[in-house]
């Protein structure tokens, strides 16, 4: 039987940092700004034997209706309304203030479990602030630190008061192997990204049916990386909603600094990348950074042209554009599926999630030993390796090592010397001849050991 616990607090009082602990790894952006966390994000927790599903939420505070700091508080109101139990933080070292006491009563509304966290206590700092916490009139302070570990002994026997049994090893399921049909339909983890404001959120949210991301016109408003599970006709994702990433230069504060590196964290994680451009402003300098960049990473790529629905020209004329656009502006990924969407209207969610998919499908393709040795052969006599320093560069056979991406090892002679034009005439005749088109290709070179380098020479 699952059990869901939301933390809910004034902001900056460590929710984020208790968050991290519980999931046993850095999921959530930590900083000494307050407000860091907008979205609610989810994450399977444990303390001790006890295991359970945690809500990190963003600081409870006043906002103007239709504000994002009044949305922020529909997103905690949301997590409160999932959940089966509250951890109420407060910030120990600072003690009780008006608005600690004004959502106390909030959390009292909500007619479930709280349990009272004094965060910061570490040492003796603490202690006042404990005390104070007892007007509250919701049960006995636990004292921690989540930044330290110190204190989750007390929160453990709190908590374990509260949570139902839990199963017999009887009734418990055992492990049993993943088939290939299982494997074939686990969740593809897909990570949206893109320059600042380009829509990645506001598409998420239509896939989802529900407001579950923040979005508003002014850029920066995702920071963590938040993960959804959603079902598209029958085929599971987990889809990752990052924040915009701007040129390296641009980045001054602290706090975006590491919203990117979240960001970048998802795409390495991820299988399929989906960069979001805006129709009004596509293939600027740093969407080829990005589109690069996961090149690099070796991750499928699918190019989605977001705000479709205020282009003035459509119809296929305007797609057969962006067609030759991508091909021109990222050859490295000659042949990457583009799609024409509107996140807002609704326009091309299903030829999207339909090339995720495709996509996907040639990041996982192996290719048959027999059809890759015809296709080397009829490659290098179209067009042999040219001879460097007035010696010929032999190649001798290719084989493929692995997939996701398609990754191969050519054996020949003198491997450091082969060109890179050379290497990439055989990844656009492999894309070609294997239908591969988009998706990352690797080629190592390997060279062939030489039976007789153990003979010396003789002597003259």
């Amino acid at each position: 039987m699952s059990f869901t616990i939301a933390i809910i607090g004034r902001p900056n009082v460590g929710k984020s940092t208790l968050f991290n602990r519980l999931v046993g790894q850095k999921l959530a952006l930590v900083d000494d700004l307050p407000g860091v966390t907008r979205d609610r994000r989810e994450g399977e927790a444990r303390l001790g034997d006890l295991e359970f599903t945690i809500i990190d939420t963003a600081g409870l505070d006043e906002g103007a209706k239709g504000s994002l700091t009044a949305r922020m508080q529909e997103q905690t109101e949301t997590a409160i309304a999932q959940a089966d139990a509250l951890f109420f933080v407060i910030d120990a070292r600072i003690g009780l203030t008006p608005t600690d006491r004004a959502f106390a009563d909030f959390a009292r509304k909500a007619n479930k479990p709280v349990l009272l966290v004094a965060n910061k206590s570490e040492g003796r700092h603490g202690d006042a602030g404990a005390m104070e916490a007892f007007a509250l009139g919701l049960g006995d302070p636990i004292q921690i630190s989540a930044e330290h570990g110190e204190g989750m002994g007390e929160l453990y026997d709190a908590l374990a008061k509260l949570m139902p049994e839990p199963a017999s090893e009887d009734e418990a399921e055992e492990d049993e192997p993943i088939s290939e049909e299982e494997a074939a339909t686990r969740p593809i983890r897909v990570a949206i990204v893109g320059r600042p404001n380009a829509g990645k959120s506001t598409l998420i949210n239509h896939l989802l049916g529900e407001e579950r991301l923040l979005t508003s016109p002014e850029a920066g408003t995702t920071r963590d990386s938040i993960a959804v599970e959603i079902n598209w006709k029958g085929r599971e994702f987990r889809v990752f909603d990052t924040a915009g990433l701007r040129r390296r230069s641009r980045i001054e504060e602290k706090l975006e600094k590491l919203s990117v590196a979240d960001a970048l964290r998802a795409v390495r994680f991820a299988e399929v990348v989906v960069m979001m451009m805006d129709s009004q402003n596509r293939f600027e300098e740093q969407d080829l950074r990005i589109a690069d960049l996961i090149e690099r990473e070796g991750r499928a790529v699918v190019l989605a042209v977001n705000k479709w629905d205020l282009m003035e020209t459509k119809g296929g004329g305007a797609i057969s554009g962006l067609r030759r656009d991508a091909d021109h502006w990222l050859p490295q990924l000659k042949g990457v599926p583009i799609v024409a969407v509107s996140g807002l209207m609704g326009e091309g969610i299903d030829r999207l999630m339909q090339a995720i998919q495709d996509a996907y499908a040639l990041w996982n393709k192996r290719v048959p030993t027999s059809a890759l040795n015809r296709w080397f052969e009829q490659a290098i006599q179209a067009n042999p390796p040219p001879a460097v320093s007035g010696r010929r560069l032999k190649l001798n056979y290719i084989t493929q090592t692995k997939a996701r991406p398609p990754s191969f090892v050519l054996f020949c002679s003198r491997a450091d010397v082969v060109p890179q034009s050379y290497l990439r005439y055989l990844i656009n005749s492999m894309r070609e001849a294997f239908d591969l088109p988009g998706t990352p290709v690797r080629i190592t070179l390997r060279e062939k050991a030489n039976p007789f380098a153990h003979k010396r020479k003789r002597p003259s």
